[in-house]
């Protein structure tokens, strides 16, 4: 591993492990989506998470992390990122957000998605589309020689194109030995700005997309983050490395 203006550098080894981790994370989220179902705690959802996670020899990255309680978050409706599981039932119609990272032999991966409970709004599921497709718009971008803020932009314009908007509070990151990594990846901001993209890269690009306004706010328990305006919001995310050619997507 060597560093490159803060930003570390993968070896090899290193991203050969990081694919090994982003293919178990992707098990287990694909397991996690397939069990939700209206009546279900988001506390019950956590538990799964935990006993997928320890069945697959790997760790939760989030339980105890800066003191969170659970080993994934959980998202749902007006609520953005970082939802704490607990008695709050799922119903048909809601949208429910899964943030989950694992620890693998030392290295981090990092993923998340929004799923819809059944028959959903069409404006919940044209949020949903379009938070996701902005993901892989962003994804796009992740290329040797391109800049930092080339995600950002690319993400920004394919939201708000389509009458969304994005969070301007939380970010993306950087991902290897420790969760968080430097850089941040904003999803808004002009183009060809900040860092230049060089192979070995390992970013985790997750855009945070809202129905009305960007604002948020955190709640009483020091982590929910919830919209101002109490309108639906939607999460999506990769690991991904920056190679040679395309972006490689390590979570998928």
């Amino acid at each position: 591993m060597k560093t490159e203006n803060l930003i570390t550098i993968k070896s090899s080894e290193e991203l050969e492990v990081l694919r090994e981790a982003g293919k178990i994370l992707a098990g287990i989220i694909k397991e996690l989506k397939r069990s939700l179902k209206p009546g279900l705690t988001t506390k019950a959802i956590d538990s799964l998470a935990e006993s997928l996670i320890r069945d697959k020899k790997v760790v939760p990255a989030f339980k105890g992390y800066r003191g969170f309680p659970a080993s994934v978050c959980i998202s749902m409706n007006e609520e953005v990122v970082h939802g704490i599981p607990n008695a709050r039932v799922i119903k048909d119609g809601d949208i429910v957000s899964l943030d989950v990272g694992i620890i693998h032999k030392n290295y981090f991966s990092d993923t998340a998605v929004t799923v819809g409970i059944g028959p959903i709004k069409p404006e919940l599921q044209k949020l949903l589309d379009v938070t996701s497709e902005a993901l892989y718009k962003g994804i796009e971008q992740a290329r040797a020689n391109n800049h930092l803020s080339d995600i950002s932009h690319a993400v920004q314009v394919y939201v708000e194109a389509h009458g969304f908007s994005v969070v301007r509070d939380f970010v993306g990151h950087g991902i290897g030995r420790r969760l968080h990594e430097d850089p941040e990846i904003p999803n808004y901001g002009p183009p060809h700005q900040g860092p230049i993209l060089k192979e070995g890269m390992v970013l985790a690009i997750e855009p945070m997309v809202n129905l009305g306004t960007w604002p948020t706010k955190i709640l009483s328990d020091g982590w929910t983050v919830v919209t101002q305006d109490g309108l639906p919001s939607a999460h999506f995310e990769h690991t991904i490395a920056i190679t040679k050619k395309e972006p490689e997507i390590l979570t998928a």
